[in-house]
């Protein structure tokens, strides 16, 4: 098997364009969080999300083809475009031996919920764009990045929730490290932040109305968010030949399902997901320094991370540094693990934990301080990400330092 390196990375989300402002929003523990008001809602109960910014939707937009693009394909497309100028890559470099994997959760949410309000407010008129298909499709983000680059390899959109992007960036890495392609364009895309999504979440009651606090005492819920990220994943013989700066080595990946409860997390699936992802990297677990947690906020989730954790680390979990970035940049659902992992791997290249911010004290029930507000450093050559999907998807991503 080939050994897989990171080349380029990019992103958009509720903290701003780019790579490293998502970074140092994380690290100083600047929240993309504010007052999110749909008007098309009678009753709004839940009032924050993370949205990009309305001139940075512009800005994707701008480079976009919105008669046929739903906003979800044009955030996508900004974000690859960062990661592969970052590489490097050239018009040689795509063809048949390069592929693209992108996650997403939903898909043209902004058309379908446009187009619905259409239909209904217009007491059943069939005026509905017909362009609405193709615009609404989950792998629309991916076609669109394919075609914009020329990419003529395999094509995927894994679409398991909040694990889309985290499973769709491992396939990626299974196809370069397999000898399939050179390189893969890989990562997740998700614009749901519009009412009758926001609604339909809302009904669940897993959303906060005060702050996103994973992991601690008096946490009420999760918080959603938009956003995309990509990387360029690479065979290590590729990234050399082109002279390549390489960012991190994908190390693991480790991805099961629970085969339980559609809804209710299990802390089985939870560890056996983080254990296969070692054992794929050749990493014991005292190698690993920072693990980015899923983390929602939620009851369930943060005692069953915890739970799962202590399972795969043992008496060593003390020492690990943990946090959740979500109430930096929102659950993005969809696309959450991409950018997750790249926050994971700015934390591995500065030696930096980004703090779980709003924290205020431990929950008994847990009996552990996810790093608390403020950034701390540490010291180790391997990093661990978490994505754990309602449907019992999980998904677990290693990375470590380049070494020759």
């Amino acid at each position: 098997m080939k050994r897989v390196v990171i080349t380029g990375m990019g992103t958009i989300s509720a903290c701003g364009i780019g790579a490293d402002a998502l970074w140092t929003a994380a690290r100083d523990g600047r929240s993309g969080v504010r007052q999110t008001l749909f008007p098309a809602l009678k009753r709004q109960v839940v009032l924050e999300a993370a949205p990009i910014a309305d001139a940075d939707y512009e800005t994707a937009l701008s480079a976009a083809n919105p008669r046929f693009q739903d906003r979800v394909s044009a955030i996508a497309q900004l974000a690859a475009g960062e990661a592969i100028a970052q590489a490097g890559l050239g018009v040689a470099d795509f063809g048949d031996r390069c592929a693209v994997s992108i996650g997403a959760g939903f898909g043209g949410a902004q058309t379908m919920d446009e187009n619905y309000h259409r239909l209904l407010a217009e007491g059943g008129s069939r005026k509905i764009d017909p362009m609405c298909v193709p615009k609404i499709m989950t792998n629309a983000p991916a076609s669109w990045i394919a075609m914009k680059w020329g990419i003529k390899g395999p094509s995927y959109c894994i679409s398991t929730a909040c694990s889309s992007a985290s499973q769709s960036i491992g396939l990626g890495a299974m196809l370069v490290a397999s000898g399939t392609v050179d390189r893969c364009i890989a990562g997740g895309a998700e614009a749901l932040l519009v009412p009758g999504v926001f609604a339909s979440w809302e009904a669940m009651h897993v959303m906060t109305n005060d702050k996103c606090r994973p992991f601690s005492r008096n946490r009420t819920g999760m918080v959603l968010g938009d956003g995309a990220a990509m990387f360029v994943l690479e065979s290590l013989e590729s990234a050399l030949a082109r002279g390549s700066k390489i960012l991190a080595e994908f190390a693991g990946y480790g991805t099961t399902n629970d085969a339980g409860d559609l809804l209710r997390p299990d802390r089985d699936g939870a560890s056996r997901s983080m254990r296969m992802a070692l054992e794929h990297g050749g990493l014991e677990p005292n190698q690993i320094g920072y693990v980015n947690a899923h983390g929602t906020g939620t009851i369930a989730n943060d005692l069953n991370e915890t739970l799962a954790l202590r399972d795969v680390f043992g008496d060593r979990f003390a020492e690990i540094l943990v946090s959740s970035t979500k109430p930096i940049h929102g659950h993005a659902l969809g696309a959450g693990g991409a950018l997750e992992l790249l926050i994971t791997l700015k934390a591995l290249q500065e030696q930096i934990a980004p703090p779980t911010i709003n924290f205020i004290d431990v929950d008994p029930k847990l009996g552990f301080e996810p790093v608390p507000n403020s950034a701390k450093p540490f010291s180790a050559s391997a990093v661990l990400s978490n994505s754990f999907a309602f449907g019992g998807v999980n998904a677990s991503v290693a990375l470590k330092r380049y070494e020759a």
